[in-house]
């Protein structure tokens, strides 16, 4: 570990394994974790006190990224299914967005809540074969309260995570392939991005050929290595990116600070506990914990 000073010493805990490949980590205030099994296309919670994992939802459309919104329903971006979706009280599923002037969704993959209410999500291309797309560009998208979808950002070919600052004054993204870095928007009053820049470049990791990452879906050798993914930010203003070997740890002008390694390759990772000062964190096939000293930003429409 690298000038993590501010990170405490305590070893990294398994929480829960026994998965096929871990994403959408979500802290809820009744001590659980919302994990979605993208590859299984199966929805879980964890209690955090056991360890034991509950199934919420089945064919989950291969849910990614999950958020709250300003009511406290969770939001997910499934990228199999191509669509955002909300889950109300009762469990049922309301669809958000999936298409756009007419045309199907790529594959979405995150997504967060401003306190305006605008939910923003990104939308990448790039795992798509040329006759599954129908937008023709990656993008990032933001969704007004009134469910008016437009276009916030077109200019990442492979937009991947997102996370606000501590201000909500700038929205970070991550770029997965073929040039990794992380991105920075600056947000106005009205929601629209403006200003875009490189902030941090980060590694790539090629690789020749492909595998079969479950029956039937071939992908790039190179995804083994690892990619600019899920992000987080404290109240530090810190930016938390999954990538190659580990989180990458940097500060808001995009200097790194440090590298954490895990015993799986990391994919996304939430800020949780009543002090959310512990970082859970989704690794192919198990889910992490470790503390730190500085707490994660709130989530707009996180229960209390």
């Amino acid at each position: 570990m690298i000038g993590m000073s501010d990170f405490k010493t305590a070893a990294i805990e398994l929480v829960a394994t026994g998965f096929v490949f871990t994403e959408g980590p979500l802290w809820h205030p009744t001590n659980k974790l919302f994990v979605s099994d993208v590859d299984a296309r199966i929805h879980y919670v964890v209690d955090l006190m056991t360890g034991h994992k509950f199934v919420i939802r089945t064919n989950s459309g291969g849910t990614n990224g999950a958020t709250f919104d300003l009511n406290g329903n969770v939001v997910y971006a499934e990228q199999d299914a191509q669509r955002i979706v909300r889950m109300e009280d009762d469990g049922t599923i309301t669809l958000l967005a999936d298409r756009f002037e007419g045309a199907r969704l790529n594959r979405s993959n995150d997504v967060v809540t401003h306190s305006s209410g605008d939910i923003y999500f990104t939308d990448p291309q790039v795992l798509m074969s040329d006759d599954e797309r129908e937008l023709g560009f990656s993008a990032i998208f933001r969704l007004s309260p009134d469910g008016f979808l437009s276009v916030a950002a077109s200019d990442m070919n492979h937009p991947n995570g997102l996370a606000f600052s501590p201000d909500e004054t700038v929205l970070y993204a991550s770029n997965s392939r073929p040039d990794p870095h992380l991105h920075a928007y600056d947000i106005a009053a009205d929601g629209t991005l403006s200003n875009p820049r490189k902030l941090a470049e980060m590694p790539y990791v090629p690789a020749e050929g492909t595998f079969e990452k479950y029956p039937g879906v071939w992908r790039s050798r190179e995804e083994l290595g690892g990619v600019p993914d899920g992000m987080k930010v404290d109240e530090s203003g810190r930016i938390l990116c999954t990538g190659p070997r580990g989180i990458w740890v940097f500060e808001a002008d995009g200097t790194q600070q440090g590298l954490i390694q895990f015993p799986e390759l990391p994919a996304n990772l939430a800020f949780g506990d009543p002090d959310r000062q512990t970082i859970y964190v989704t690794a192919r096939t198990s889910v992490y914990k470790l503390r730190t000293d500085v707490p994660g930003t709130m989530l707009p429409g996180m229960p209390a």
